[in-house]
C-alpha cells in the first residue's frame, strides 16, 4: 500500500491529527482530511496550497504556535511529540552553532516575540545559525501585519516539506 492510499483510507479524526503533524491551523487540517481521496501526491500539495490561500491571520497564528523556537531543541521532544523529530531535522543548522550565535538568537527571538506577539518562524532547512539571526534581525523592521504575511509564507514552505516528509516516510 503507497502512503497516499494509507492516508486517502484512514477515518477523517487520524487524518485531520496527520495534517496537523504538517501545519497547525485547525481549519487547513480539517480541510486537508475533508479534501480526500487525493489522486495523487501533486494534488496534495496542490489542495494544501489553495487550502492554505484561503486561511487568514488567526489560522497563521495558531499555526505558528505548533512550532518550537528556533534553536530551542530541548523542547522539541517534550512539548511537541508529533513534529519533534520533524523540527530538529529542519533547524538542524543550529545544532553545530557557537555559543555567542545561540546566546545572540535567544536574545534575537525574544525581542522579536515581544515586538510581534509570535515566534519567529522560517523554514530553517538548510540555513545556519547564522542565517536564520540575520534574517531574524532583518525581518525585526517588518510592520506587524507584513510580518505576519512573511511568517505565513514561511508556514507555507515548512508545510510542504513535512507534507513531502509525510508521504515519503515508512
Amino acid at each position: 500500500m503507497s502512503k497516499l492510499d494509507w492516508l486517502n483510507g484512514l477515518p477523517l479524526g487520524e487524518a485531520k491529527a496527520e495534517f496537523m503533524r504538517c501545519c497547525g491551523s485547525t481549519r487547513w487540517a480539517e480541510g486537508m482530511a475533508r479534501a480526500r481521496p487525493f489522486k495523487s501526491e501533486a494534488s496534495v500539495y496542490a489542495e494544501a496550497g489553495w487550502l492554505w490561500s484561503q486561511t487568514g491571520p488567526d489560522d497563521w497564528k495558531e499555526a505558528i504556535t505548533h512550532h518550537p523556537r528556533i534553536g530551542d531543541v530541548s523542547k522539541l521532544r517534550e512539548r511537541f511529540k508529533a513534529t519533534g523529530a520533524w523540527s530538529e531535522q529542519e533547524q538542524k543548522g543550529v545544532e553545530g552553532a557557537g555559543e555567542q550565535v545561540l546566546h545572540a538568537l535567544a536574545e534575537a527571538n525574544r525581542k522579536y516575540e515581544e515586538r510581534f506577539g509570535f515566534i519567529f518562524l522560517i523554514c530553517a532547512t538548510g540555513k545556519s545559525a547564522q542565517e536564520i539571526l540575520e534574517q531574524l534581525k532583518e525581518r525585526m523592521n517588518n510592520p506587524p501585519a507584513l510580518e505576519l504575511r512573511i511568517a505565513a509564507g514561511e508556514q507555507a514552505l515548512i508545510t510542504r516539506l513535512r507534507l513531502e516528509k509525510l508521504l515519503s516516510s515508512p
